[in-house]
């Protein structure tokens, strides 16, 4: 039986977002591959981790999930189809007996030849099929994975695919997420009544950056920047999607301060691109030079009696 999600994350079920964040920043940065070469095991499960967040993270699909599982978030999977024939069967149907006769035809909303949908057809909806339909179907749908790196996700990318043997230039948009669902249509299982070939859907999978986190469409970087630097102010350089910009680091930064550059995250189609956040980092001095070390000394004089004085629950 396939674990379940919440298990995959260590969460309980009703963890909040911020929860389900964490434990997956922790298990992502334990179980990468470039932490774990060649380690088949560990690949296996950053999948498994990886697949776990996309969905408990989205909302949407995070409540399809807790109320069908795994099949609820396969491709044209119909809720309230699947909810109407729960409550049919519910009602008596479905073969259980020693319940009220139901029409299935008033139930789903085609009795007496009207218009409406008819049972056929309903359970071909839900079922991913036309269970009325005659003459050649379409072949089965095929489903594979597909790994890329975290800025060719961002930027967006092309592949070449030999699905059946056959080259096809897969593009994948800029800023698809992790769990983005791709359809090649006809790149998919032949049909055995005459038919054309299924789809291929294609599962991308989005590896985590060393340094950049993404959040939506906003991204966020750790910046170290000096004691010097965090003094005096400087201007130094930060790597965003397109090429590295400038910043002014202001004078007197504190460790954890952090500036927005507008329009420097994600840039999905038809949307408006996301903010880079930047959270300075001040790095001390490692050295033990005499000369740095006097310095050090006479830095005491300047410092706050309690820096921690505010610190309190």
């Amino acid at each position: 039986m396939a674990e379940d999600l919440y298990t995959t994350l260590g969460v309980a079920k009703g963890a909040d977002g911020a929860a389900i964040k964490k434990a997956y920043r922790k298990l992502a940065k334990d179980l990468h591959p470039d932490k774990n070469p060649g380690n088949a095991k560990a690949e296996a499960r950053f999948k498994e981790v990886n697949h776990a967040f996309e969905v408990l993270s989205n909302p949407d699909k995070r409540k399809l999930y807790d109320e069908f599982g795994e099949e609820g978030l396969r491709d044209g999977f119909d809720a309230d189809r699947v909810r109407q024939y729960r409550a049919w069967q519910g009602n008596g149907g479905g073969g259980r007996g020693g319940g009220q006769r139901v029409n299935l035809e008033d139930l789903f909303g085609g009795g007496g030849g009207g218009g409406g949908p008819g049972v056929d057809s309903v359970f071909g909806d839900i079922f991913g099929r036309s269970a009325g339909r005659r003459g050649p179907r379409p072949g089965p749908d095929l489903e594979t994975e597909l790994r890329i790196d975290f800025a060719a996700a961002v930027r967006g990318t092309t592949i070449t695919l030999r699905p059946n043997g056959q080259p096809v230039t897969v593009r994948i948009p800029p800023g698809a997420e992790d769990g983005s669902r791709l359809r090649l249509t006809g790149y998919g299982a032949p049909s055995n009544s005459g038919g054309p070939s299924g789809d291929l859907i294609i599962l991308v999978h989005v590896d985590p950056h060393a340094f950049f986190q993404r959040e939506g469409d906003d991204l966020r970087v750790n910046l170290p920047i000096s004691v010097t630097e965090a003094f005096f102010g400087a201007k130094v350089k930060v790597p965003t999607i397109d090429a590295a910009v400038s910043l002014k680091v202001p004078e007197r930064t504190q460790s954890g301060a952090v500036l927005r550059l507008r329009g420097k995250g994600v840039q999905r189609q038809g949307k408006e691109p996301g903010d880079l956040y930047v959270h300075f980092e001040v790095k001390v001095p490692k050295g033990s030079d005499p000369e740095l070390l006097a310095i050090m000394e006479k830095l005491k004089a300047f410092e706050e009696a309690d820096v921690r004085a505010e610190l309190r629950l």
